[in-house]
């Protein structure tokens, strides 16, 4: 299914690469408005804690896998997320300055994405409901580092029921807040495989 083979943190090659998948997340407004969010997140970059700017999966520096029993779990604005990693972090704007990063963009794999989409029950018009999706990037730009690179073909889709009233400026916030949240649940929730780490 998808997500089965997403990963994060590729500068460097799978090698040094993190499990990724799916991630979901969503938030009531009041008056019975809802924005969530669904996301396949196989980024080139760097996962990012929004509200730390810390790395929590992303490109190691190493090979090895440290043997840790467990990661700390505290909040994430509401959802579950992590405040520490065993895991040594390359960061790819770090790698991409770098003489060594700067050769090694040429042979990037190019099949990277993160894509995704925002849906509420609001009722928007079709030309309002691209600015959602719109809006929505900002909350890749938050979660993901570096983000919409060449290397990524990020893509986010808007949808809207219709079922309640609500300004668009409103949902288009939320909407970047939730994509955040869900891109950051589908490396914390993401499972080990093909002898790639997960966070967990």
């Amino acid at each position: 299914g998808a997500g089965t083979g997403a990963t994060v943190g590729k500068i460097k090659g799978m090698d040094y690469a993190m499990k990724a998948g799916i991630g979901t997340a969503s938030i009531r407004l009041g008056k019975g408005v809802i924005v969530g969010a669904l996301f396949a997140v196989n980024a080139f970059g760097d996962v990012i804690d929004p509200s730390t700017g810390k790395i929590i999966a992303g490109a190691r520096k190493t090979k090895s896998v440290p043997s840790v029993p467990s990661v700390p779990s505290v909040p994430f604005r509401g959802t579950r997320g992590t405040q520490g990693t065993p895991f040594q972090f390359a960061d790819t704007l770090t790698v991409l300055r770098s003489f060594v990063g700067k050769k090694i963009v040429r042979f990037a794999s190019r099949s990277n994405s993160v894509i995704g989409v925002v849906a509420t029950n609001a009722d928007l018009t079709k030309e309002e409901a691209n600015k959602v999706a719109q809006m929505a990037h900002d909350g890749l730009a938050r979660a993901v580092r570096p983000a919409h690179t060449m290397f990524d073909g990020d893509t986010i889709f808007a949808l809207a029921t219709g079922e309640k009233t609500a300004d668009v400026n409103v949902i288009g916030a939320y909407a970047a807040e939730v994509t955040a949240r869900a891109i950051v649940q589908a490396v914390i929730y993401a499972q080990s495989a093909g002898g790639i780490p997960a966070l967990k």
